[in-house]
């Protein structure tokens, strides 16, 4: 099926596909990329930037490795969790050796609701915390809510069922597989419920991010391909692809009609089960959270919604709220971004913990056009936060900060075994988590990555951060001194 790209003025879209060895070395060697099987872009394109075109030639690479790799690192994958969840079904290992002696062994249902993703096996926390559900701040309750939700959905249906009615007591509104047009699959997943309390009605969606095991997600995350939408800026191809974007079509204002049995495309589908709530009550509500890759799709949603001029969807959403999220366009698109979530009243807090790595790509240079926009809540590896326009180390890779990244990764293992002592038994950290922060030695932004550390991030917030926050989305503007906080 030919890609319709009509809707954008310009593009650049990566096949991993088409690539072999001589047209990567040609990359390499000559400007003319056009003229490359695996890169579609109009007639006469050039990259006369070699730092450029060895990043596209790295992003195909990778793709080309990741689709290689699907199926056994998906086996792979699937046998670690197995593992964790076997374990867990028999209290621990002892209790494992036990029950397998006795003829007793207690195998876990991958369908069950107590069966747990790798993600979740790193961080067991599911209920919300009650000093911030009960404190009367919005803002907070809002982006604890999101967090939580954002790390559910790493979970399968029953377990996020029996979260959301039984131990959150709301309305658990369906979790869903959703198409990817370019991948040929249901690759992208999201949940929605619906909360209730204090007479308000609230819609919570939340999109999945990146899985551990899952290739195709990876491969969303390092597909470096953009449109470049009239009016708007250019935006990050592979997040758009995961979202809905059509082959045939691009992105029209309804979807073509869906063959039998072939799962729905995710913008489409959730912009109309927003659409359907509005209509039984005008006063219904809506925030869209994510980490990592569905922090992408989070802030997306709401652009294509601008895109098509949905602006009865867009005025019931009060914020958008992020964890991990990459860099999804560039500065054209911040801009435009910013007018319209202003205009609609959309708050979008984008949460960066440490030195995670996922925030700072893809690069914000001369070579890449990435850029954030919207505030940045930072916080550190001892959970203080403030408000940034940037997190620190923007780009993540320096020499200069190598050291101290691993001084702080060294540190981040210590503060696994004593903060249970300083903060409380809901923040013990399991041996499953503390061999992971290992991996933090060698590369810190991989455990900084985690859930974990966004859910710590959020329950341990001073309150003041969202007194600070509300002052600063009601002046319009960022007012900084020399250390980044708040004037």
């Amino acid at each position: 099926m030919v890609c319709d790209k009509s809707f954008s003025s310009s593009y650049m879209l990566l096949n991993h596909e088409k690539v072999g060895v001589v047209d990567l070395v040609h990359m390499l060697r000559s400007n003319d990329i056009e003229k490359r099987k695996f890169v579609d872009c109009p007639k006469g394109t050039t990259e006369d930037d070699f730092r450029r075109r060895w990043l596209i030639s790295m992003s195909v690479l990778a793709q080309k490795i990741l689709k290689s790799i699907a199926k056994p690192l998906a086996a792979t994958g699937s046998a670690i969790e197995y593992w964790l969840n076997l374990v867990a079904c028999n209290r621990n290992l002892g209790g494992l050796i036990s029950n397998f002696v006795r003829g007793e062994l207690i195998r876990p249902d991958r369908t069950s609701a107590t069966f747990l993703s790798f993600t979740g096996n790193l961080d067991k926390r599911v209920e919300l915390d009650k000093s911030i559900v009960g404190c009367g701040d919005k803002d907070r309750y809002k982006s604890l809510l999101s967090i939580m939700a954002a790390k559910a959905s790493y979970e399968n249906h029953a377990y996020l069922q029996y979260t959301v009615t039984d131990l959150w007591k709301m309305e658990f509104m369906g979790s869903f597989d959703f198409w990817n047009d370019y991948q040929g699959k249901p690759t992208t997943q999201a949940f929605m419920f619906r909360d209730k309390k204090d007479d308000s009605d609230m819609i919570i969606v939340a999109f999945r991010g990146t899985e551990t095991f899952d290739a195709d997600a990876w491969s969303s995350d390092v597909d470096l391909s953009w449109y470049e939408l009239p009016g708007i800026g250019k935006v990050h191809g592979g997040f758009m692809k995961a979202l809905g974007l059509q082959k045939s079509q691009g992105w029209p204002t309804e979807p073509d009609s869906r063959t039998n049995g072939q799962e729905p495309l995710a913008y489409y589908a959730i912009r109309d089960m927003l659409k359907e709530a509005l209509k039984a009550n005008k006063k219904t509500k809506c925030i869209i959270s994510g980490h990592s890759l569905g922090g992408a799709l989070a802030i997306l949603f709401p652009a294509v919604l601008m895109l098509h001029k949905e602006d009865e969807v867009l005025n019931m959403i009060e914020g958008v709220y992020t964890f991990g999220q990459p860099r999804v366009g560039d500065e054209e698109f911040g801009m435009f971004m910013n007018k319209k979530m202003k205009e609609h009243e959309v708050k979008y807090y984008r949460t960066v913990y440490s030195n995670d790595l996922v925030p700072r790509l893809p690069y914000d240079d001369s070579t890449m056009m990435f850029k954030h926009f919207g505030t940045c809540l930072y916080f550190d590896s001892f959970y203080n936060g403030k408000i940034v326009e940037e997190e620190p180390n923007k780009n993540y890779f320096s020499l200069l900060s190598a050291i101290p990244k691993m001084i702080n990764a060294a540190w981040e293992i210590i503060r696994s075994f004593v903060i249970p002592y300083t903060k409380g038994a809901d923040y013990s950290e399991g041996g499953l988590l503390k061999m992971y922060r290992i991996i933090g030695l060698m590369i810190a932004g991989i455990p900084a990555h985690g859930p974990q550390d966004y859910v710590n991030a959020v329950r341990l917030a001073s309150s003041e951060l969202y007194k600070d926050l509300r002052i600063t989305n009601n002046k319009e503007t960022h007012i900084m001194i020399e250390d980044g906080t708040l004037k």
